[in-house]
């Protein structure tokens, strides 16, 4: 028998050793991949976990804002202390955490726009009126050309508006043409500028509705006094809204005219008709908030409860860090 010369030795072990070394490869690559499938599934469990006990806060929450508007059905106030007050759910292993704040005190995008009898959306110079106002309010100097250029964006023809915004403004896009769904969207307007959205967002919201929001007069906290200013005449600035909602009652104005005769009394003059018809006692949308930290998952949600008939209802949901 020919003996293996030294050479052919070597060859030989040099290619046992380079598939040991493929072999160990392959292995450690598809117990990696093993490893992260258990933990992409175990991760899968415990995010739908998250979410059941979220659903369990929305139902619980559902039902404490019907009790609540059962319980004094003419006016809602913030007497109890319920605005922001974290309730909690019995999470094993975690803590699931929910927050109900008045979720119409705020300028509704949407309103800009009214829809008319065959459906279409055409602008309501009002509301641009009102969005130009709370935009000086907030010392933003293109109030105006922003108000306009978001009333085109959602309303259904394509004819500008004076310092409005059409589809040739978007290079060939074409502007939303419907509702929007977050206020988020507001960056999508032309104009809008990372400082200006900014300086906007704490005070906007889009409700599903083309139709302008109802200040609640009774829930406005004193730092929100702005989205009443807006209501006002030029001359009349947050401090004055501020200092009467300072000394409100406690259980809140029994009527609007109420509100608006102290506000006249304390010099701030009186506001139109159309801007005093933009306020209330009552409170037709709620907003949720849900925090959930169990078994290692973290969840976030942010809800619009629909207060406008008994039951209450969820009118939507989002998921994800709030705004």
């Amino acid at each position: 028998m020919r003996r293996r010369r030294k050479g052919e030795r070597g060859a030989a072990l040099l290619t046992v050793l380079l598939l040991v070394a493929v072999i160990a490869v392959m292995a450690a690559t598809a117990l990696e991949r093993l490893r992260l499938s258990t933990r992409i599934a175990a991760n899968a469990v415990a995010i739908d976990r998250a979410r059941g006990y979220a659903y369990a806060a929305e139902t619980l929450a559902t039902t404490r804002v019907t009790a609540l508007l059962r319980q004094s059905p003419d006016r809602v106030a913030l007497i109890g202390g319920w605005s922001g007050r974290p309730f909690g759910l019995p999470v094993p292993g975690g803590t699931a955490t929910a927050r109900v704040t008045d979720g119409g005190n705020c300028f509704n995008l949407n309103g800009l726009v009214a829809r008319a009898p065959d459906g279409s959306y055409a602008a309501n110079p009002f509301q641009i009126t009102r969005f130009a106002r709370l935009a000086r309010v907030l010392r933003l100097s293109e109030g105006e050309r922003i108000a306009a250029a978001t009333a085109d964006f959602i309303d259904s023809d394509d004819v500008a508006l004076a310092q409005g915004a059409e589809d040739a403004s978007y290079r060939g896009r074409r502007t939303a043409g419907t509702l929007l769904a977050d206020p988020s969207e507001l960056r999508a307007v032309a104009g809008v500028d990372a400082p200006s959205y900014a300086a906007l967002r704490p005070w906007l919201c889009t409700l599903p509705l083309a139709e302008p929001s109802s200040i609640n007069v009774n829930t406005l906290l004193p730092e929100q006094a702005p989205l009443l200013a807006m209501l006002m005449p030029d001359g009349v600035g947050p401090e004055q809204v501020r200092a009467l909602l300072l000394r409100r009652p406690e259980t809140g104005y029994a009527s609007t005219d109420a509100f608006w005769n102290q506000l006249s009394l304390g010099g701030a003059g009186t506001a139109a008709f159309d801007a005093r018809q933009q306020t209330s006692v009552k409170t037709s949308w709620f907003r949720l908030a849900v925090d959930v930290v169990a078994e290692g998952a973290e969840l976030h949600e942010t809800a619009l409860i629909d207060a406008r008939r008994l039951p209450v209802r969820l009118a939507s949901r989002q998921w994800g860090d709030a705004p």
